[in-house]
């Protein structure tokens, strides 16, 4: 993920006095003592997605029909004040919760706010490189949301989405003849009444695509997706230690999540692994400035990463019928002409290539429709309300967005970043009887890692600069430590980096004059 943050778009928030949840963040803390853990059921994608005012939900894996026990009801402290609900702890959800927290409501408009997601940390994704690198800790880059909105009014709830059932379709008349917004299902058999929603599910590795993919192949999107593969490398590198035996990475894509990953585990395996990286087109970072392009293939080739442009992956099998042997076998196929097909061996095999929206996996229950398009995001207008749904706001891998070109936008952190400050000030307006503003992406540039050390800028407002190695690094760190979620966690981190920081460049000093020493 390559974002350059904004700095100037930065607002304070402000604090206010709140209950602590505890980490699991159950409903014990909120209402009756009810545990909101539940399982994730897969469902097919449709391309459209049915809602319904009718409830019919299900507690646990028993489903339950109009005759037995309604669903349990999510209890608001105040009856009579707004009540939001986001779907989402990510970019999108996360920062449009702090923003509707930071603004200034009359008395009795400041929304109730509830959010939902399935995990217990809030996820700063494009720093999961640097769990691999060591350079971070898992709480600096992931804290809990029981930590982070300890000192607010908001509310979480650590469930999953089961169903959407909204209230305030559009007819085609045009007509708008609703009280409240709708009704939210969760899988826990849990329900939420809701006046205003937002929707910012985020999305998941696509890994159905390529037989053995699904089965094989390390997806690199999550915390913990990220703690497994690093868990999986320093497997390797103990047995690279008794035998010697080279260990050998396959990177499929070269986006920009490809890339990272190839340089920060180059970097880290050294001469002890291979590492190739495979792609459809004969170029890297094909949407990227040139800047960050010739900056990242200069490392990838200074670390001897093997680039294998012009190839499509066919297939993904394991090397032998052994459960004990967990080599692969990738069988790769050319996209381009003059090439030829070959298979090439890998102990680890990580997916980078496409996502598919989290929106699709919600169940149908209803003759309403939620308009989404051939990815399974939500159609949204300028102000990101979804079409048809004047209650309801989609932002990041939930919104369909597109810029004054009529180009879709590109679902990064950055953008999400900025359709958050714009979610929660329409909300505010809608609330308080405002215009709503249109939605308008400042695109800020581009930054990647490319190490422990190095990364590479490409700042929009200054053409052609591409700020590189140790300076790169430190101002891509510096972007990222001021968009930390709150005050208090920026904080501490910015504490710990620099308590790092210092410790490192004590340990370099000491080993060049050890190195100046011995030679003299």
């Amino acid at each position: 993920m390559a974002v350059l943050s904004s700095v100037s778009s930065l607002l304070p928030f402000s604090s206010y006095g709140a209950n602590r949840l505890t980490s699991k963040a159950s409903l014990a803390s909120i209402t009756s003592g009810f545990n909101l853990s539940s399982r994730w059921n897969s469902t097919r994608n449709p391309s459209r997605l049915h809602l319904s005012r009718a409830v019919t939900n299900y507690s646990g894996n028993t489903e339950v029909s109009e005759n037995e026990a309604a669903p349990r009801t999510y209890a608001w402290p105040d009856n009579k004040r707004p009540r939001v609900c986001i779907l989402g702890g990510g970019f999108g959800g996360l920062y449009t919760a702090l923003r509707l927290e930071s603004l200034v409501w009359p008395d009795d408009k400041k929304p109730q706010v509830v959010l939902v997601d399935q995990s217990e940390r809030f996820v700063f994704k494009p720093m999961l490189y640097e769990l691999l690198s060591g350079e971070v800790d898992v709480w600096e880059i992931a804290p809990r949301f029981s930590d982070l909105l300890t000192n607010t009014g908001i509310k979480f709830l650590r469930d999953r989405v089961k169903t959407l059932l909204p209230c305030d379709h559009v007819g085609v008349n045009g007509s708008e003849s609703f009280i409240t917004g709708g009704t939210v299902l969760l899988e826990s058999g849990f329900k939420i009444e809701y006046d205003w929603l937002v929707l910012a599910l985020g999305a998941e590795s696509k890994l159905d695509v390529v037989p053995g993919a699904k089965e094989l192949a390390f997806p690199f999107y999550t915390l913990e997706d990220a703690i497994k593969l690093n868990e999986k490398l320093s497997k390797l590198e103990r047995k690279n230690f008794k035998d010697g035996s080279a260990i050998k990475v396959a990177v499929v894509g070269c986006g920009y999540a490809g890339v990272e990953l190839a340089a920060t585990i180059s970097e880290r395996l050294q001469d002890r692994g291979i590492v190739q990286s495979i792609n459809v087109s004969k170029n890297i970072l094909t949407s990227a400035p040139n800047g960050n392009r010739e900056a990242a293939m200069k490392v990838l080739m200074s670390r001897k990463v093997q680039l294998l442009l012009g190839y499509l992956v066919k297939s993904i099998k394991r090397a032998s019928d052994s459960e004990e042997d967990e080599g692969y076998l990738l069988e790769l196929q050319p996209a381009e002409r003059g090439l030829e097909s070959q298979i090439i061996e890998a102990d680890i095999v990580l997916w980078t290539v496409g996502a598919k929206p989290l929106l699709t996996k919600l169940e149908p229950s209803g003759p309403n429709v939620l308009p989404l398009n051939a990815r399974g995001q939500a159609e949204t207008d300028e102000t990101l309300r979804v079409k048809g749904h004047p209650r309801i706001f989609a932002l990041g891998d939930s919104s369909s967005l597109r810029d004054s070109n009529g180009k879709l936008l590109p679902t990064t952190a950055q953008v999400a970043f900025q359709e958050a400050d714009f979610t929660g000030w329409n909300i505010w307006a809608a609330i308080n009887n405002r215009p709503l503003l249109p939605f308008r992406f400042q695109n800020l540039g581009e930054m990647m890692t490319l190490g422990r050390y190095d990364a590479a800028i490409s700042p929009s407002f200054i053409e052609g600069l591409t700020l590189e190695g140790p300076v790169g690094h430190a101002a891509r760190k510096l972007a990222y430590l001021i968009r930390l979620p709150t005050d208090e966690h920026r904080f501490k981190v910015g504490i710990s980096w620099f308590a790092k920081s210092a410790v490192d460049s004590i340990a370099l000093l000491q080993s060049n004059l050890t190195k100046v020493l011995s030679g003299s």
